[in-house]
C-alpha cells in the first residue's frame, strides 16, 4: 500500500473538519445504542415470538 497511512490521516482529518469535534463522540455513541438495541432484538426474538392469528373477513353476499 503506497501512502496508506497518508489516505487514513486525510479521511480522518476531513472528518473532524466537517463534523467537529463535538458530534463525533455522540455519533459514536448513537451507533453503539443502536448496535445494542439491534442486539438485544436478536436474542429477545424467539422468546417473544406468539403465534400469529389469522384474521378473517366476512365475505359479503351479492345480490
Amino acid at each position: 500500500m503506497r501512502g496508506g497511512i497518508w489516505e487514513i490521516i486525510l479521511i480522518v482529518l476531513l472528518v473532524l473538519i466537517l463534523f467537529g469535534s463535538a458530534k463525533i463522540p455522540a455519533m459514536a455513541r448513537n451507533i453503539a445504542n443502536g448496535i445494542k438495541t439491534f442486539k438485544n432484538e436478536v436474542k429477545e426474538e424467539p422468546k417473544k415470538k406468539a403465534p400469529v392469528k389469522k384474521k378473517t373477513v366476512a365475505k359479503k353476499k351479492v345480490k
